[in-house]
């Protein structure tokens, strides 16, 4: 692979700007939600996308993917889908006598998994080396995904019939959940007419290269976090294991995603330095995925028990 050319914080503030612009113009994306799932694209984490059907987002996949120039697959989770199905398999050749390996979808760089909660418990686990290890081991053979790579996986909030819940090891390799919503009225009315001759995602054109991404992310990796940074990032994990209103509080896996979501939007802001107000804005949908209420907590959310954390955790 060829050495990834470095990038400045400007650059990949320019870059992120680019890409949110381009998505927009295919896409309804609430501005909070743009900057979620861009951030998990310049941290090389995954996003969970938690919504209705028919509210945006295969499209917003297949706009990121077209941005970048990026290699795009759609993988469609049914209680049949085996997870050779989603990482590939051997074959055997039988003109050249020998097993060759055949990939699957999850090879490409932007793999949207839609409805992921109706894949099986088996291949759902599938799914757990190719997310946090960035390979496929077939037969004991390794084989490398693309870079960049990045997993956006959907599931719909409301309806349970046929479903298997995503285990906490699952949902714990997802750097960010999101969910996009009913586009406002006026929006609506846009989007009617502008995709009434056709697929506006079609019409994109691409703003980056997968190159500049890989930059961009090196960038991002490199953006300077201080011990007291550090500190208060482990603080805040503490106070949410230390809350009585949760049972499961945020691993140490929930710190590291966390630290670099908070880096990545730094670079997207355009500082070489992490600041506590990155950490408090993306804590939210960095956190609460991971915590899970006690039965007796009545009425309490991960939600609210962030954002408490975030209140009384001072800042530096």
């Amino acid at each position: 692979m060829s050495a990834v050319p470095e990038l400045e914080p400007a650059g990949v503030a320019a870059l992120g700007g680019r890409i949110a612009a381009n998505i927009r113009h295919a896409v309804k994306v609430p501005d909070r939600t743009l900057r979620d799932v861009i951030v998990a694209l310049m941290s090389e984490g995954h996003v969970l996308i938690e919504d209705y059907p028919g509210v945006g987002k295969t499209a917003l996949a297949r706009s990121i993917a077209r941005s970048i120039d990026a290699e795009y697959a759609r993988i469609q989770c049914t209680v049949d889908l085996l997870p050779a199905d989603v990482v590939g398999t051997n074959v055997y050749n039988q003109r050249e006598g020998r097993f060759e390996f055949r990939p699957g979808p999850v090879f490409a760089n932007v793999v949207l998994v839609d409805e992921i909660n109706r894949a099986s418990p088996k291949t759902q686990s599938g799914l757990l080396e190719c997310m946090q290890e960035r390979h496929v081991t077939v037969d004991v053979q390794t084989h490398e995904l693309a870079r960049p790579f990045v997993v956006l996986a959907t599931q719909n909030p409301i309806e349970y019939e046929g479903t298997y819940p995503l285990p906490e090891a699952q949902l714990d390799r997802f750097a960010v959940r999101v969910a996009l919503g009913y586009p406002h009225a006026d929006d609506e009315v846009e989007l009617l007419a502008e995709h009434a001759e056709g697929d506006r995602v079609l019409e994109l054109e691409p703003v980056a290269s997968v190159g500049e991404v890989l930059a961009a992310q090196a960038a991002a990796a490199r953006t300077h976090a201080s011990d007291a940074l550090r500190r208060y990032v482990v603080t805040l994990l503490e106070a949410t294991r230390e809350d009585p209103r949760i049972e499961l509080g945020a691993s140490p896996r929930a710190g590291l995603m966390l630290l670099k979501a908070a880096k990545a939007l730094a670079a997207l802001d355009g500082r070489d330095h992490v600041l506590p107000d990155d950490v408090q804005v993306v804590a939210g949908s960095v956190l609460t995925h991971r915590l899970l209420v006690a039965p007796e907590a009545a009425g309490a959310t991960p939600a609210a028990i962030v954002r408490s954390a975030v209140e009384r955790v001072p800042a530096l």
